[in-house]
């Protein structure tokens, strides 16, 4: 049951840092142009900084020549704490400008990455959804856009500042001791070089360790979302040893890693301190025949230590481009995505108000991820501008599509879709959709009061038009019972509401829409029979004057319309009114109603 989607870090293992792919990560600094002197500032300080600390090891190593008298210059103790604290402030300033500079690149043009990423999703059609699942879309605007603002703000930074450290340190020790500067050169990078191979393997195992962690919560997470069906098949047990077992994964995994700690542990003890202090010892056996001072030493000691973290860092600093290149792949994917009004044949054609007209002709459709499966087969229907029209039929028969298809959600395969004798595709898509408003059976509500709710409909609508949008929607009565009136909050998905509440808000949003056409899917059919009651008294109200469009399965609800369309496999076999239909003997919809009003 559990399943564990693969993390960034994982994927970030299998990005191949070649040309074409670091020229297409690179495009991502085109949110950082408008930053641009910013980021050169930040870079200038950055070489400045860098260059002042590396003169902390040499100072130090001259405070103990002056303390020894074997400086090679005349200034005492104070003089070298008076210089010391002039490089410090120097430090300190140049760092803070520099954080300074780069944190406005990093949060601005994060913040537009963000906003673009965002705009983008929100306007890609219902197909990128169906075909990417929600909580990896939510990963890339949160865990990968994170993954470029570190690169922003702290990883691109200390690479650079790394690589100044590298060169300048060994440029320093070559010039001051080369004898020890050899040395350390033969030693040294090779067991860093171990060490972060060594460190790899180890983070690896930590990976998998967080992926069975991870699956552990998927376990609780999957237990807890369905408690009440695990309860009513008494399956406790059971969830009890899919949990054990999982953890006991983990502690399995856990212990191995903690094995390779220790064992990474005692390499770097023995074999990265043991070349340092060898290093030492062959610089103490120098001060002894007089070849360097003790001063020397002590700045060599520092600058080799400093150019060992300069090297590890740089190991890390490679992998975690190599996440953020995989980071940027994914974001890209999105930011080249069609929007749904750039797409091909997308016409610009002013909608305006419209009359209401519908008409498909010969429409055929198979949805994007199911192509294999037709829909829609040549479907047939004419709806008169102001009619209220009913689609009945079996669960599958096309009903809902064809709602989906006038919302233009998904193009059609053949044939053509008009409103008021336009092809809807010639329309501009906005405009297009701002003539529709949906009813749908399964309110989801937005997590703000009663009052952003309906004005969802028409956000610039006044405080009189939505009490009157309250009251044809029969919805007055329970807001007022609220202490907060229109100020209460509904909760996520509108939780705090009752179903036939959240259907009432719906129906205020429409009508503060004011549409054309109204598609009504299912509206009532999850209320009880009073909650119906007043709930379709606000229906008949939102559907006068405009062309209606409603699919129940409870054929009660469809009596009084102008014209039943039955639909069944995915063409209209029977229409008329439900008078005309019930008196075909073996028709479809008679079928149906003889199911529904008959008693047996």
């Amino acid at each position: 049951m559990a399943r564990y989607k693969k993390t960034t870090s994982e994927e970030a293992d299998n990005v191949k840092l070649d040309k074409e792919t670091l020229l297409q990560a690179l495009q991502v600094f085109e949110f950082i142009k408008p930053y641009r002197w910013y980021f050169i500032g930040g870079l200038l300080l950055l070489f400045l900084s860098s260059m002042v600390f590396m003169l902390f090891p040499y100072l130090a190593g001259l405070m103990v020549d002056i303390a020894q008298g074997t400086a090679p210059m005349n200034i005492d103790l104070k003089d070298a704490g008076w210089i010391l604290l002039g490089v410090l402030v120097m430090q300190g300033t140049l760092s803070y400008f520099r954080v300074i500079l780069f944190a406005n690149v990093s949060e601005r043009g994060i913040a537009d990455i963000r906003k673009a990423l965002y705009a983008r999703l929100i306007n890609l059609p219902i197909a990128f959804f169906e075909k990417n699942r929600v909580g990896e879309l939510i990963s890339r605007l949160t865990a990968d856009v994170e993954k470029l603002y570190s690169v922003f703000s702290i990883i691109l930074a200390e690479f650079v500042r790394q690589i100044i450290v590298l060169i300048v340190g060994i440029l320093f020790l070559g010039l001051t001791t080369p004898r020890l500067a050899f040395i350390m050169l033969l030693t040294f990078p090779v067991i860093v070089v171990g060490a972060m191979f060594f460190g790899r393997y180890v983070r690896r195992l930590s990976r998998k360790r967080q992926k069975a962690l991870a699956e552990t919560n998927i376990v609780l997470s999957e237990t807890m979302h369905s408690v009440n069906t695990v309860k009513a098949f008494t399956n406790e047990q059971y969830e009890l040893d899919r949990y054990v077992s999982s953890i006991q994964g983990v502690v399995k995994i856990a212990l191995k890693f903690a094995q390779s700690r220790a064992i990474f542990s005692v390499f770097i003890i023995t074999m990265l301190f043991g070349a340092l202090f060898f290093i030492i010892w062959q610089g103490a056996v120098m001060i002894q025949d007089n070849t360097i001072s003790a001063g020397q030493l002590v700045s060599f000691v520092s600058y080799t230590a400093i150019l060992g973290a300069a090297i590890a860092s740089l190991g890390n600093f490679y992998s975690e481009i190599l996440s953020a290149v995989g980071a940027t792949e994914r974001i890209r994917e999105i930011l080249v995505t069609i929007p749904e009004p750039e797409q091909a044949h997308r016409g610009d054609e002013p909608a305006g108000k419209f009359e209401g007209a519908i008409v498909f002709k010969k429409v055929h459709f198979s949805y994007p991820t199911r192509t294999d499966v037709a829909v829609l087969k040549g479907l047939d229907l004419k709806i008169e501008a102001g009619q209220k029209v009913a689609l009945v039929g079996t669960s599958g028969a096309g009903k809902s599509t064809i709602m989906q298809l006038l919302l233009q959600f998904y193009k059609i395969d053949e044939g053509a879709i008009y409103v008021d004798g336009t092809n809807i595709y010639d329309y501009d898509l906005k405009q297009f959709r701002e003539n529709i408003a949906i009813v749908p059976q399964e309110v989801l509500l937005f997590g703000g009061t009663i009052r952003e709710n309906i004005l969802y409909g028409k956000p610039d609508a006044s405080q009189a038009e939505i009490e009157e949008a309250a009251r044809l929607s029969n919805s007055m009565e329970f807001i007022e019972s609220f202490p907060d009136g229109f100020d209460t909050i509904v909760g996520e998905r509108g939780v705090k509401l009752s179903g036939g509440q959240k259907q009432r808000i719906a129906i205020a949003r429409a009508l503060l829409k004011n549409p054309a056409i109204l598609l009504l899917d299912e509206a009532t059919s999850a209320l009880d029979a009073e909650s119906e009651k007043v709930v379709q008294d606000a229906l008949y109200t939102l559907m006068e004057g405009r062309t209606s469009i409603i699919i129940a399965h409870r054929l009660a609800t469809v009596r009084d319309v102008d014209c039943i369309f039955v639909i069944d496999k995915g063409v209209v076999v029977e229409q008329g009114t439900h008078e005309d239909l019930s008196l075909i003997d073996d028709g479809a919809y008679n079928s149906f109603a003889k199911l529904q009003f008959e008693t047996t």
